[in-house]
């Protein structure tokens, strides 16, 4: 089967897609035929080698978390799966960029059939990560959220349940993806120079804030918008939980598939939707990066193998 696999950090030029053997799942594990796998920006800059510290690669490594698939094989003593089964999972083994992945079992939800291959491979590690900032902000009806980042990969999701929570949600994003923002009931303002008194402007009062993006974003929430560092989640700025008290709940705080399930369940039922910046065959893999890594992408970018 083909898969993508790196052997030393670096660029997009690390990345190659080969031959490989067709893995075989243990026990309470099940191989899935992967028909998308989303492409995040933190597992770029896990193959540059810029979070060695955290989580360092084992090398030929592998690339990817999220997936949507087909069950192809069920290992010893999986139940409440078959063969044929469409699901939606993740994998903490970065493989799910490939034909085939194995997957933990507990770590595959049912993908409702009107739910799009694209969206269901894009939606794990962008949606838990924007359900777990949500829940981690404590939005409450009449709360005013803002939200950086707001059209990309967990930002656009972020903000779409920010209104279902009853909340006003202010999105800044570049200019392009205000169309999207007011489609989806979110306020957008640009980014850049004079952001803090467009978001006065805008909102007199700001409860929460979510960062998706970095920056200065944390110093942005606390100092000048006043908001209570408890109400401050960011998913890049973890050096700002000590300094500031403020929250980093993502990705690991909302990965379950009781959550994928509900995510899922609102995409099916067009509550919820995972824009899709584009898809590539995985043979372009490097370009699927480079698409990432040069930002400003709305939503997320997908391979589909």
């Amino acid at each position: 089967m083909k898969a993508v696999r790196f052997s030393e950090y670096g660029s997009v030029e690390v990345l190659n897609v080969v031959e490989v053997p067709r893995p075989v799942p243990g026990p309470g594990q099940v191989l899935v035929q992967v028909k998308a796998a989303g492409v995040n920006p933190g597992e770029a800059k896990v193959r540059e080698g810029f979070l060695h510290s955290r989580w360092p690669a084992t090398f030929p490594s592998g690339e990817g978390s999220d997936l949507a698939g087909i069950v192809a094989e069920l290992g010893q003593g999986v139940t409440g799966a078959a063969a044929g089964d469409e699901v939606i999972g993740w994998v903490d083994t970065r493989s799910s960029q490939a034909e085939y992945a194995v997957v933990e079992a507990s770590n595959l939800a049912r993908k409702p059939a009107s739910v799009p291959w694209a969206a269901a491979g894009g939606l794990p590690v962008a949606g838990f990560t924007a359900w777990a900032a949500v829940r981690a902000v404590g939005l409450r009806p009449g709360d005013t959220l803002v939200v950086s980042g707001a059209a990309g990969g967990v930002g656009s999701l972020a903000v779409q349940l920010g209104r279902r929570a009853g909340a006003t949600v202010v999105g800044l994003a570049s200019q392009a993806n205000h169309g999207w923002l007011e489609q989806h009931g979110v306020l957008p303002l640009s980014y850049g120079a004079g952001v803090a008194n467009r978001i006065k402007q805008a909102a007199p009062r700001v409860d929460a804030f979510i960062d998706t993006y970095g920056g200065d974003y944390v110093e942005l929430a606390v100092n000048e918008l006043d908001v209570v560092p408890s109400r401050v989640d960011t998913i890049v700025r973890f050096d700002a939980v000590e300094k500031y008290g403020v929250k980093a709940e993502g990705n690991a705080a909302g990965a379950s598939a009781a959550t994928l399930a509900e995510l899922a369940g609102l995409i099916a039922a067009g509550e919820l939707e995972v824009p899709i910046a584009a898809t590539y065959p995985l043979d372009q893999v490097r370009e699927a990066y480079r698409q990432v890594e040069g930002g400003h992408v709305r939503g997320k970018v997908v391979l589909i193998p």
